[in-house]
């Protein structure tokens, strides 16, 4: 197939390419260049009731399909994302600003990994059984939810939006989709291979539109059982506000300001190399960052001279080059809040060590929205700096002298997304893991991801879990099912 960007987007509904009811679009920006390339559909609750009605019908034969006619068809998604890897990257880059060999070397692999982990692990999802001696046996059917809504974020547009909807197209929902306005194009790509792939009409909808007048709609349908929903945390709060009445499922994964604690004795060279990587990979746009990155006291002055050095050598750049490190942040409404932010650090007394400027780029990308990586120290814990998702190419320095400190330093924030742990030393790793806040550590690395553990934060960060039997759980109800002997 010949995937490209076209002048108009559609929609995906009933197994078809559609204009939006109302007829009204929304400019896509490159954010590199700043060209309004393409136009998105303004989608509204009419085209939310003409999705669920395509997902109304699909429902009972494709809830009723054998596990491995569903693992089939998705297993074929992924294959042809493999085979486009090329355009799609094109088309990620082009819409969110990231390097092309970023979209190309993490992106679409994991977008089609998502989608080859849930069609194999649906035929291996398993139920329990529990005998009652002679008096009965007791045993779980797993049943899919029916109608569910999923809502995926503009920082890894088709990574996180397959990552909601291939576990629910597996468990046997039906599933209403809504990717991010700002980076709609990969999803829409999708439609044209979920076509390909032999996906049946009405099994998977994707609507573009903004939050308020798509989003809300999809969340508010009374038929739409489940949501689940990346995002921020404000905008968490209001879905949870509708959907908590309504009783249906729902799944937040939202923001995060993450701790990287980094110990005296760690592997100086790999925590230097990863901990650049953790604050400044996508432009500090991923949930996952380590933004407070919080030094032992005795190794501080060497860490910041070391890191300043390295960053100082990450090439802001045209995305398409290969050489560039960094590429532009998402959006101007972005662009304007992360300078905003850095501008706020300055007022409450921080010291920018490196960047906290916009960069001007010449050529193509002349009118593109970039950003120094900046580092900042000399804040305190529970400054605002320190406290707000920023969501961009910056991180603060923090000292601590023992462990205690180090522990209440990470603990200090609302959210509790993330960690990472630098040491050598294992009993500390362990029980300074076992103390930290968060949701996901990592030790001595970062972004090291098993598709089959649990994903999701503590406090702010969401309410649970999304990644392996988690995923499918939350796409399933559960029917107890007793038989006297």
């Amino acid at each position: 197939m010949d995937l490209k960007a076209p002048a108009h987007i559609a929609n995906y509904i009933a197994g078809a390419l559609q204009v939006p009811v109302n007829g009204r679009y929304i400019p896509n920006i490159d954010p590199a260049t700043g060209e309004h390339y393409s136009h998105t559909p303004d989608s509204d609750a009419d085209d939310v009731e003409a999705a669920v009605a395509a997902a109304k019908a699909a429902f009972p034969a494709w809830s009723t399909t054998p596990v491995e006619e569903r693992f089939r068809i998705l297993n074929r998604i992924a294959e042809l994302i493999d085979a486009n890897l090329d355009a799609l990257a094109l088309a990620e880059t082009n819409d969110n600003g990231k390097p092309l060999w970023l979209s190309k070397r993490v992106d679409i692999p994991r977008a089609s990994s998502n989608f080859r982990f849930f069609a194999t692990g649906i035929m291996h999802f398993s139920t329990e059984s529990h005998n009652m001696e002679d008096k009965a046996i007791n045993y779980t059917l797993r049943q899919p939810v029916g109608i569910v809504g999923c809502i995926s974020p503009w920082n890894l547009p088709l990574y996180l939006f397959t990552w909601k909807i291939a576990p629910a197209l597996a468990a046997g929902n039906c599933v209403v989709s809504k990717p991010s306005e700002v980076t709609p194009m990969t999803a829409y790509l999708l439609s044209h291979i979920c076509i390909e792939a032999g996906l049946p009409a009405g099994v998977l909808n994707i609507l573009h539109g903004t939050g308020p007048g798509c989003g809300a709609a999809i969340v508010a349908h009374p038929a739409i059982k489940a949501i689940s929903f990346t995002g921020s945390t404000r905008a968490g709060r209001d879905i949870a506000a509708t959907a908590a009445p309504m009783f249906k499922k729902i799944s937040l994964e939202l923001g995060g300001k993450n701790p990287n604690i980094i110990f005296a004795d760690c592997d100086w060279e790999k925590m230097m190399r990863t901990t650049l990587q953790s604050s400044f990979s996508n432009q500090g746009q991923i949930c996952l960052c380590g933004s407070r990155i919080l030094v032992e006291e005795s190794i501080y002055e060497k860490f910041k001279e070391d890191f300043i050095a390295r960053a100082r050598k990450l090439t802001v750049g045209d995305p398409l080059d290969d050489h560039s490190r960094q590429g532009a942040v998402v959006s101007k409404l972005h662009y304007d809040k992360v300078l905003s932010c850095i501008e706020l650090a300055r007022q409450e007394g921080g010291k920018i060590l490196l960047g906290g400027n916009p960069v001007k780029l010449e050529g193509r990308c002349a009118n593109g929205l970039f950003i120094e990586p900046t580092i900042i120290e000399g804040l305190w814990a529970q400054c605002r700096t320190n406290m707000e998702e920023i969501f961009g190419p910056v991180v603060t320095l923090q000292p601590f002298k023992t462990e205690a400190e180090a522990l209440e330093l990470a603990n200090t924030s609302d959210y509790g997304l993330s960690a990472t742990i630098w040491t050598q030393d294992v009993s500390r790793a362990n029980r300074v893991a076992a103390k930290v806040q968060s949701g996901i550590i990592w030790v001595n690395c970062w972004l090291l991801r098993d598709l089959r553990t649990p994903f999701g934060g503590f406090k702010n960060s969401g309410v649970g879990r999304e990644g392996g039997w988690d995923a499918l759980r939350f796409f399933t109800e559960p029917k107890n099912v007793c038989i006297e002997l």
